[in-house]
């Protein structure tokens, strides 16, 4: 039975009472109390203090923000994160900007590391709290940024202008709602709702339970344009400035989509559970799901019945980053699942996974094809093409033909690969589009199982292949 046709205690369901009712409930427990707030306060003020001193003794013209949720005060109860930025004038050279963002950063926190985005910047912990502090240019508009984290203390302004208690209060229960379907975060993992677009749909739409509504009749493509920049749709133009179902300009930059990194699944898992919480208002939805591992035995279960044939490319995972690494997965997917469609194996399903060690996992309706296959010439009366088709294999011995189907020479000549466990042994394996750090992984080891043999994955992915053969919403 599915998450959103299981009972629930939650009163009188059907009716308001039954939504607002539960809308308290997890209001209760994901706004942070006076404590919590006033401990991320202190911890806040005294590095933006330590940052405003480091970063003006090298430019006097710097400044520091708090940016984020806890800076817009939609931070849910147990977030840590506290974003600092540093903001130096726009005519420092970038090389400058980077060496004193660091220096800045490290002199914040002592005990804090390097990361890398477009900027370099120093990220650590305090007393619980994960602190990030980033160089960027402080610029008079978004449209002029140098790098993406220029336009954030534009997205701080903004929305703190428009962001009442109440309003506040409806992006943390809205986040909280992504969070529990599965589709909250922008990294390319999951490729959901960030919080920046979860709080212009709040905004934009007036609250949680008016989203709610609004998304359960989404057609895409959805177009919201706050400021009107006209970017969302030209009258009368075809020829689209977007093409992703969800489209939500930035209010500070009308050349950007907020929403383009959301995937066309994630959007529709924001209507499937908008319907379903607004039929039946549940505090089980607002709830992660934590999978318990697929045993060896249910997986087997799972294959006799399914009559499928599962097959995996498990090889050492690259050392990546996840935002660099799943687009390369899925690319890699991807080929893969072409050459295996290509060659006749019918792929049923396809996904990744990933570890210390990395899979590509294809499902296919057919495992073995005969030794021969058809090859269909051109039309018999295209005389120079069809002329050199019929020579190239009339005193080919391993081929049948050619001969005549309908207007065509055809012949049946031998098949490359009868199995998928060929193919995926072969070097053929590498005529697919496969990502860079992915094919030089596979150039050096990786082993394909097929079957049965798949059991070997329960141990490192057992919560994905439960995710895979007991999918939900």
């Amino acid at each position: 039975m599915s998450e959103e046709d299981a009972a629930s205690d939650d009163p009188d369901p059907t009716s308001d009472d039954g939504f607002e009712s539960v809308v308290a409930t997890i209001h209760e427990r994901i706004e942070p109390d006076a404590d919590e707030r006033d401990r991320l306060r202190a911890v806040a003020d005294r590095l933006v203090a330590r940052a405003e001193a480091a970063a003006t003794d090298r430019c006097p013209d710097a400044d520091v923000i708090q940016v984020g949720s806890t800076a817009r005060n939609t931070w849910i109860s147990g977030d840590r994160d506290i974003d600092i930025f540093v903001r130096f004038p726009p005519d420092l050279e970038r090389e400058r900007l980077e060496r004193y963002g660091l220096e800045v950063g490290h002199a914040t926190l002592p005990d804090g590391h390097e990361e890398y985005a477009e900027h370099p910047y120093v990220k650590g912990t305090v007393e619980g709290f994960d602190i990030d502090v980033v160089p960027c240019f402080r610029l008079e508009s978004a449209t002029e940024i140098r790098s993406a984290v220029d336009r954030t203390p534009f997205h701080t302004e903004y929305l703190e202008a428009r962001l009442d208690d109440d309003l506040a209060a409806d992006v943390r229960l809205t986040k909280q709602f992504l969070k529990g379907i599965g589709a909250y975060g922008s990294d390319l993992r999951t490729r959901g709702f960030s919080g920046y677009l979860t709080e212009l749909l709040v905004v934009g739409y007036g609250g949680f339970r008016a989203l709610l509504e609004a998304a359960a009749n989404w057609h895409p493509q959805v177009e919201l344009d706050p400021e009107d920049h006209g970017r969302a749709r030209d009258a009368g133009s075809t020829d689209r400035p977007f093409d992703d179902p969800l489209v939500v300009i930035d209010p500070t930059d009308p050349e950007r989509n907020v929403a383009a990194v959301c995937a066309p699944e994630n959007v529709a898992r924001l209507q499937h559970y908008a319907r379903s919480f607004l039929e039946n208002p549940r505090t089980e939805v607002f709830e992660p799901t934590t999978l318990e591992p697929l045993s060896e035995s249910e997986l087997h279960a799972h294959l006799d019945r399914r009559g499928t044939t599962p097959v995996a490319v498990r090889f050492e995972a690259p050392d990546l980053v996840e935002d660099q690494l799943y687009p390369q997965l899925q690319k890699s997917v991807d080929g893969i699942a072409t050459g295996l469609d290509d060659r006749g194996f019918d792929v049923f399903r396809a996904t990744t996974m990933a570890d210390d060690t990395a899979v590509i996992f294809v499902e296919l309706a057919v495992s073995e094809r005969p030794a021969v296959e058809a090859h269909r010439g051109p039309p018999i009366h295209v005389r120079s093409h069809a002329e050199g088709f019929y020579d190239a294999y009339a005193d080919d011995p391993e081929a049948y033909g050619p001969f005549i189907a309908g207007d065509r020479y055809v012949t049946e000549r031998p098949r490359e690969f009868t199995t998928a466990r060929e193919f995926l042994e072969s070097d053929r394996l590498f005529d697919v589009g496969l990502g860079a750090h992915v094919e030089t992984a596979l150039a050096d080891e990786y082993e394909v199982l097929v079957g049965d043999e798949i059991t070997a994955l329960c141990g490192e992915f057992g919560r994905e292949l439960r995710r895979y053969f007991e999918p939900r919403p």
